[in-house]
């Protein structure tokens, strides 16, 4: 039975966005270590995904703007085409921007949204087709407590990250009798470099409120993916990684 089970996990395929660095890095990583094969992708940061890809055997990259519908589509499409399924997708692709509504422009807009509403758009549509065919598949989106509380100052990132959790509960419905799960991963405050424009008195501040007092980590995050991976009956969830914060 064991060796069955490590047959099965040495045979998984994931694709994980935007994953050269911060919390798509370590999310590659992890499952690398747990015997998945991961396709990492990237767009400009392509010193670090070979790097990552060096250290780890399994790991393979490819670059893609996944702002964009076509690149997307390469994407998925090599996946396809080296491998003949994806069992796991993670649409981690992010950009932040702090601005007041009035500063923020429609490009500022169009280019939050693209990057991290539409980008999971386009790759859950793209690798729907073949999760449905195969009747198994798992869907995880990394969203923010932006976007279940929103932020002053970070509409159009709060924006986003709330149109993924809708993303999450509809194509749990949709797509739960193809027997794919689809659930988002919420995480408040992450040591990653997002965030290192905080000073550290802003970083004392922010402590006072969250219970656990601290920052998480980006092992936090992925291992909230190896969790999810790992139960068959949770799907359609927003789990919420943020120490507390949000209580």
């Amino acid at each position: 039975m064991e060796e069955n089970l490590e047959k099965n996990i040495q045979n998984k395929v994931a694709i994980v966005t935007g994953s050269s660095r911060g919390i798509g890095a370590e999310i590659v990583k992890l499952l690398s270590k747990n015997g998945y094969t991961v396709i990492l992708n990237y767009n400009k940061s392509q010193e670090l995904a070979e790097n990552i890809a060096k250290e780890y055997s399994n790991v393979h990259i490819f670059k893609a703007d996944v702002s964009k519908y076509e690149e997307v589509k390469n994407l998925i499409d090599f996946t396809i085409q080296k491998f003949n399924h994806i069992d796991l997708l993670v649409n981690n692709a992010g950009i932040d921007l702090v601005k007041t509504i009035t500063d923020t422009s429609i490009e500022d807009f169009d280019n939050v949204l693209k990057t991290n509403l539409y980008s999971a758009f386009y790759a859950s549509k793209e690798v729907s087709k073949y999760m449905i065919n195969q009747k198994s598949g798992h869907i995880i989106n990394i969203s923010s407590i932006w976007g279940l509380t929103g932020a002053s100052c970070e509409m159009a990132y709060s924006v986003s990250k709330a149109g993924l959790d809708a993303m999450t509960k509809s194509l749990a419905k949709e797509l739960g009798l193809s027997n794919i799960r689809v659930n988002s991963i919420a995480p408040g405050i992450v040591d990653t470099e997002m965030n290192s424009f905080l000073s550290d008195d802003e970083k004392n501040e922010l402590y006072k409120e969250i219970p656990l007092g601290k920052m998480g980590t980006p092992l936090d995050v992925a291992s909230c993916v190896l969790f999810l991976e790992n139960n068959s009956y949770i799907t359609g969830q927003i789990i919420q990684v943020n120490g507390g914060w949000n209580i």
